[in-house]
């Protein structure tokens, strides 16, 4: 209890020293409760959106599961209407009414412009239904009653602004739907930030089916008494559905799970990346514990020496430090909970603003999280003073005679040095093995222990490293500044430890951005490389997210002006049978014949024109090697919802290219003799060749035939290098923002050791004060010692960034990326951004130390 109490003392008499780490640990476990909080909110949003949607028992097409050539088509698999008067007839049944839904759709307003979201969420048409209102209501106007009429959600109504008798049109593969705004529905729950629009049942089956027989699900009701699970059964028996029939059924229960295991990927990502993230945050943040708890071991030396002297034992020394430890984390703990409901919010209003809608109304705070936040943040910090705690055990009671304050470890210990040395080189060695490797699977073992080692060993090293680079950095930078800037180098030297761990703070987060951004470069650099040798169109045509290109879309480009050829590009499944007897479903790419001239591919045999002949194909060399296959052999091809094929391989490309690597081509005319009509996909992509010396008018005409469909982009090779390049950088600064947590909490570690550094140096500081040296001068040393920590952690980790980069792009290299770039801009701009890191780091110990009483400061014991 005595431990306890005289922790407690002291936890509240250096209350403002602890400030900074509580704040490290706060954010750290922030972000922990924050990404639980906001994923789980996610999960509840979308356990809610799919229970409501479900019928009791939902009747689909069973080739839907195994079959994703349909969705291709852009008409979503159909069951014949038929089926549901079938349905109706089983014993248990109440009601069954079919349904269509397709997401193959775009909505646009009267202006051109789109109505669904940006940020991934889809786009759905379908035929109003009963099943609706379980989670729907109609809040204005009626529903659809004709095919002129259109009923849309209130969300979507209020972004775009739209309002009753609007005029909408809905592209899809089977035509335009041009109705006006009749009805507007409201979700009874929160919708994430789908657009959903309704017609009538007629409407949706000829426009989104292209016929009026059919319907995509039959929405079953059960009667009273009887349980989904037995109203299953009961219609597995009359359908034969369940084993091996042509459909598919699910009770409301299976059909929310289905649901939720298409988002399940995503948000697993999401969660886990994030908590990656905090990770490394918890990692930066151990420094500034560490160095928090060293630095006041150091300063109360004097202190425990007189508790020993008067019989305290050691371990109530050690104890007594981990109790104060244990005060720190929890209570930076507890406002890191608290802080990461805040976070969570922020996130859920962030995502807001990208068409993805959460409502704080479904925030879900599971109890788990509190415990894992408060576990994490209490071990962390409990772990990070173990050290500290232990060398404040050996002080022997003759400290009590010493001045306090003495540094106890001048430089980094030789056993230190050499563990450090051996980690390195270890690391070493296994990122050179990775540039040695021949294959990425087997290279990404030797990168991760490579980056992994080389970091530890640079942690453990950095005190013997700091006394060399601040030397440099001091003869560089800090000379200039005459006496200041020489006090400023010897303040940074007097403990290397100190300034090791506190470099190593912010190195961690700078080798990651800089590895990052030299794989972000060099995979910029290797597509468009790839693209000047391998692309010989001039334009390319991209689909959306809603869909393939539409055939009227298709139609418009083939008659846009100045235009020497269109190339259609479609992705057919297949199942192959090889000369080996070996079968395998594959896609195969069937294209016009000009994609030849499209897109140079290189062939180890055969002609790749011929590819394109009457019953031809062409395969990848790494396929032709895993099954014997030499040019003229014939594969035996099953199209899948169409016939079976012998095709003639008439040529063999090569793999070596990153560009439609492995690809297997084939003509359209070909692929559509074995298909039939409404399987054959529309194209995915398309190619077109402006003619000589028109390329100008021809992109303009390109644009200006598809006015229409906004959904579709028509890029020149500059633009399709910019996007790709805008793709990645958006990606990296997402990256970037993440790791700014673990810069930020390594910043406060600056703050922290330089605060605790002034504290230690109090009667210093007062007698330099007393012999001459100005408030001004003062500021300026330490702003510049603090200058030059943070110069040494942004050399480190920069350098090993490089280093991590550098080895993870000869991985590329194996996969046809193989161009290296360093962004030295980026470099470069990171270094000068480090130094105003330290200046801004400095402000306030600086500040603190300025205005220091000189008489009180030198009678500081």
């Amino acid at each position: 209890m005595t431990v306890v109490k005289t922790s407690m003392r002291n936890f509240l008499a250096h209350k403002g020293r602890m400030a900074l780490s509580a704040v490290a640990v706060l954010l750290s476990v922030a972000f922990v409760c924050g990404t639980l909080v906001f994923t789980d909110t996610m999960n509840t949003t979308f356990d809610k959106l799919f229970a409501a949607t479900s019928a009791d028992v939902t009747v689909s097409p069973k080739a839907a599961e195994d079959d994703d050539q349909g969705p291709r088509t852009g008409r979503p698999e159909a069951l014949p209407a038929s089926l549901v008067q079938q349905v109706t007839k089983a014993d248990g049944v109440k009601s069954a009414e079919g349904a269509v839904v397709s997401m193959s759709v775009t909505v646009v307003n009267a202006d051109n412009k789109r109505m669904g979201s940006e940020s991934g969420a889809p786009t759905i048409a379908g035929n109003w239904t009963r099943n609706d209102l379980k989670s729907m209501d109609i809040t204005s106007g009626h529903a659809p009653r004709g095919p002129t009429e259109v009923m849309v959600d209130a969300d979507t109504v209020e972004k775009n602004g739209l309002k009753l008798g609007d005029e909408l049109r809905t592209i899809a593969v089977t035509g335009d739907i041009t109705a006006r705004i009749s009805g507007i529905a409201s979700f009874k729950m929160t919708n994430p930030g789908a657009t959903v629009v309704y017609f009538d049942t007629a409407t949706a089956q000829s426009k989104l089916l292209g016929r009026s027989d059919a319907f995509t699900h039959v929405s079953v009701t059960a009667e009273e008494g009887v349980s989904d699970t037995a109203l299953k059964q009961r219609l597995a028996g009359t359908l034969d559905g369940a084993a091996g029939g042509p459909y598919k059924l699910q009770t409301a229960k299976e059909a929310a799970d289905s649901g939720r295991e298409d988002v399940a990927s995503f948000l697993a990502v999401m969660k886990y990346a994030m908590l990656g993230f905090a990770g490394i945050a918890f990692l930066v943040g151990i420094f500034l514990i560490v160095n928090t708890f060293s630095m006041l071991v150091t300063q109360r030396t004097r202190e425990i020496g007189l508790m020993r002297a008067i019989g305290s034992s050691r371990a109530q020394v050690n104890r007594g430090v981990l109790v104060e430890a244990l005060l720190l984390g929890v209570v930076g703990s507890i406002l890191g909970v608290g802080a990461g409901v805040g976070l969570a919010v922020g996130l859920m209003q962030l995502m807001g603003t990208m068409d993805m809608e959460l409502s704080t109304e479904d925030l879900t705070v599971a109890w788990t999280t509190p415990v894992i936040g408060l576990a994490l943040g209490i071990v962390v910090t409990v772990v990070a003073a173990y050290v500290p705690a232990r060398r404040a055990g050996k002080v022997s009671p003759m400290a009590a005679l010493r001045d306090a304050g003495t540094p106890a470890d001048g430089r980094a210990g030789w056993i230190r040095a050499g563990i450090g040395l051996v980690l390195t080189a270890a690391g070493g060695a296994l990122l050179y093995l990775t540039t040695q490797a021949d294959e990425a699977s087997g290279g990404s073992l030797f990168l991760a222990g490579g980056v992994l080692l080389t970091l530890l060993g640079f942690i453990v090293i950095g005190p013997l490293l700091a006394g060399g680079v601040v030397r440099v950095l001091g003869a560089v930078l800090l000379r200039m500044f005459g006496p200041v800037g020489r006090m400023a180098e010897r303040n940074a030297l007097r403990n290397p430890r100190r300034t090791g761990a506190t470099g190593a703070a912010l190195m961690i987060g700078l080798a990651l951005v800089a590895c990052l951004s030299v794989v972000g470069s060099s995979m910029v650099a290797s597509a468009t490389q790839e693209l000047d040798k391998s692309v010989g169109a001039d334009f390319i045509i991209e689909s959306g997210p809603s869909g393939p290109i539409v055939p009227a879309a298709e139609k418009a480009l083939r008659a846009a002006p100045h235009i020497e050829h269109v190339t259609g590009y479609k992705m057919i499944k297949a199942e192959l049978t090889s000369p080996d007897g070996k079968k395998e479903t594959e896609e195969l790419a069937a294209a016009d014949p000009t994609y030849a001239q499209d897109l140079r591919r290189e062939t180890v045999a055969g002609e790749l024109a011929a590819a394109y002949g009457k019953n031809a194909m062409s395969v990848g060399s790494d396929y032709a090697e895993r099954h014997g296959i030499k040019a003229g052999d014939t594969m035996t091809v099953a199209f899948t919802g169409g016939e079976t094929a012998k095709l003639k391989v008439a040529a063999i490309t090569s793999d070596e290219s990153n560009v439609d690597k492995g690809a297997m081509y084939t003509n359209i005319t070909t692929a559509r003799q074995y298909l039939p009509a409404d399987r054959v996909p529309p194209n995915m992509i398309m190619f077109a060749k402006a003619e000589e010396g028109k390329e100008k008018a021809a992109y303009a005409g390109l644009k200006k035939a598809l006015a229409k469909y906004p959904q579709f982009t028509v890029q020149d090779q500059t633009d399709f290098k910019q996007g790709l390049k805008d793709e990645i950088g958006q990606l990296l600064n997402i990256v970037y923002g993440l790791l700014a947590l673990a810069i930020v909490v390594a910043v406060l570690g600056v703050v922290n050791t330089l605060a605790l550094s002034v504290v230690e140096r109090t009667r210093e500081i007062g007698l330099m004060r007393a012999i001459g040296l100005s408030r001004r001068q003062l500021r300026r040393m330490i702003r510049l010692e603090s200058v030059v920590i943070a110069l040494f952690g942004a050399l480190l980790g920069l350098g090993l960034g490089m280093g991590w980069g550098t080895a993870a792009q000869t991985l590329l290299a194996l996969e046809g990326l193989g161009v290296l770039e360093i962004p030295w801009p980026t470099i470069i701009t990171v270094f000068v951004g480090s130094a105003f890191v330290g200046l801004f780091a400095a402000l306030i110990p600086a500040f603190r130390a300025g205005r220091m009483n000189v008489l009180n400061a030198i009678a500081t014991e």
